[in-house]
């Protein structure tokens, strides 16, 4: 009797019958298929999803799909992520990043200076450091260790022009709903301009990110370069697990964006996961996160925006903000869509 006979009978009798030609794996161990969805803050999301696709599409798994897609993000020239964005007030660009995967492993960076993919940073602290987060120069240097080239320290045009104009008056004022650029990305991605004030200036952007494979598995990435003209040594809610990104592979994954202090207090995509895993919807646990901040700001809510978005273990996917003009990127095998966001005001 051959070696491949005997092996056969074994897992014939073991009751696994189901198997490949190749190695005799046996089919009962696969997951069935599901369908892929990535969904993205902001209408920046469009062209973040069509990265993301690329590999969700080709049958990719979910981790490198949210790395990868928000990097086009940080890439881009005159854009309120990354190297290009607004400084802090004395002049320097800072940036933050976290990434999560299926089974709990997280990376997060935060006060990165010089570096242009911080999400990535992030990830290469999640798989070679027993850490989670590093931060200002450790984590500048451990990029550079990483082969990370250092970019030189200047500001993008506009930042220099919007930093100039601030230096006028040296306020500090965030507007909400800045994140937001006009509706010419939603005709074409390409088409999309930096989201900007009457005077010139635009104030802060994130990019968050979270997507589920086609083996039913969430990961989830947010990047930010802060609060434009934040105070040297300001961290918002982006890089913090629990705050700006949480990934729970039996429940859901959720990203936030907007006033950022206000969602670190609450533990807000943590506190989303788990309304979720209480049976609320993706919207209806984004909205009682979003009522509770309401809630803790009282009168001062009015002067800020939050912004939830959460995809569930069975790739569905809702939003909620404070205020309206929320809107966020959803791409499944139909198509890459913008949809507006449900809200309070």
């Amino acid at each position: 009797m051959s070696m491949n006979r005997r092996r056969f009978i074994n897992l014939s009798s073991l009751g696994i019958t189901s198997f490949t030609l190749s190695g005799f794996i046996p089919t009962s161990k696969q997951l069935p298929f599901v369908h892929p969805i990535v969904a993205s803050t902001w209408d920046a999301g469009l062209a973040a999803n069509l990265a993301a696709w690329k590999i969700l599409g080709a049958g990719g798994k979910a981790i490198d799909a949210v790395e990868n897609g928000v990097m086009i993000t940080e890439d881009e020239i005159n854009c309120c992520v990354g190297l290009s964005g607004n400084p802090d007030r004395d002049g320097h660009v800072t940036l933050d990043a976290s990434i999560m995967d299926h089974e709990f492993n997280c990376g997060s960076v935060a006060f990165l200076e010089r570096i242009k993919h911080p999400i990535s940073v992030a990830r290469r602290i999640m798989e070679k450091t027993p850490h989670v987060m590093l931060v200002g120069e450790g984590a500048q240097q451990f990029a550079v260790a990483e082969g990370f080239k250092l970019e030189p320290a200047q500001l993008s045009d506009d930042a220099k022009k919007a930093y100039e104009n601030w230096l006028k008056k040296s306020e500090y004022k965030p507007v909400i709903n800045i994140e937001r650029k006009n509706t010419l990305s939603q005709l074409d991605p390409s088409l999309m301009a930096p989201p900007k004030l009457s005077n010139g200036e635009w104030n802060h952007d994130t990019i968050g990110m979270v997507a589920l494979d086609r083996f039913g598995n969430l990961s989830g990435s947010c990047t930010t370069s802060g609060a434009g003209f934040k105070m040297r040594g300001r961290v918002g809610d982006s890089p913090i697990i629990g705050a700006g990104l949480y990934v729970d592979n039996e429940v859901g994954a959720v990203v936030a964006t907007g006033q950022g202090e206000d969602v670190i207090r609450v533990a807000g995509s943590s506190a989303v996961v788990e309304q979720m895993r209480q049976g609320k919807s993706p919207e209806e646990a984004c909205k009682v996160v979003v009522e509770r901040i309401r809630k803790i700001k009282k009168e001062k809510a009015k002067d800020i925006q939050i912004c939830f978005v959460a995809i569930n273990k069975k790739g569905e996917v809702g939003a909620f903000a404070l205020h309206k003009g929320f809107n966020y990127a959803v791409h499944t095998q139909d198509g890459n869509k913008l949809f507006e966001s449900a809200s309070i005001d």
